[in-house]
């Protein structure tokens, strides 16, 4: 029996439906320009996020992750619908948050986790494809507020390193998003 209730998806699927509009307005003549993650272009980002819902699904359900792939251009809302929907699903189908689903990791925490790392690649994808950075500011701002509860220096380092790069001053006037991204070092 499913039990929706005991972890709480809304997030995720906000920052999913918020990448995907980000995603659905990227060009062909956009796969290889420079992403604000130093070692992915727009078409290895892409890649790297539809991956990494499917690898939830994977992890939930205890499967063997497929290898990273790389998806034309025409395949990318699709890829990334159905990696999205079966993450969500697998997700929903965990009765207690505080399983451990990978690791020492809990079910709560991979969604936290998730949450964050799919949204914020949103935002990388916006910055890249120059389109714009304010992207759902509710959202952002509850990511940036358990950010700072979680993220300190041992996850900080150069890029490929660290899981963040160090924190960058954001101006006053950045939207929710920027000052997310900014904290997780992303330069604005």
């Amino acid at each position: 029996m499913t039990n929706s209730s005991a972890l709480d998806t809304a997030p995720l699927r906000r920052a999913f439906s918020s990448t995907r509009a980000v995603l659905a307005e990227v060009r062909t003549d956009q796969l290889a320009a420079p992403t604000p993650c130093a070692s992915w272009d727009v078409s290895a980002l892409i890649a790297h996020f539809i991956g990494s819902a499917r690898w939830i699904a994977d992890v939930v359900r205890g499967t063997e992750p497929s290898g990273a792939r790389n998806y034309a251009a025409s395949e990318h809302l699709d890829a990334y619908d159905d990696s999205g929907r079966a993450a969500l699903a697998a997700l929903d189908d965990i009765e207690d948050a505080g399983v451990a689903v990978f690791g020492g990791l809990s079910a709560a925490g991979l969604l936290a986790m998730s949450t964050q790392d799919q949204f914020v690649h949103g935002w990388d994808l916006a910055r890249a494809t120059g389109q714009s950075t304010d992207l759902d500011p509710d959202l952002a701002g509850a990511l940036l507020a358990a950010a700072r509860n979680w993220v300190d220096d041992k996850y900080r380092g150069p890029d490929g390193v660290g899981l963040f790069g160090p924190s960058v001053e954001a101006p006053a006037t950045a939207t929710p998003a920027d000052r997310l991204a900014a904290f997780l070092g992303r330069s604005l």
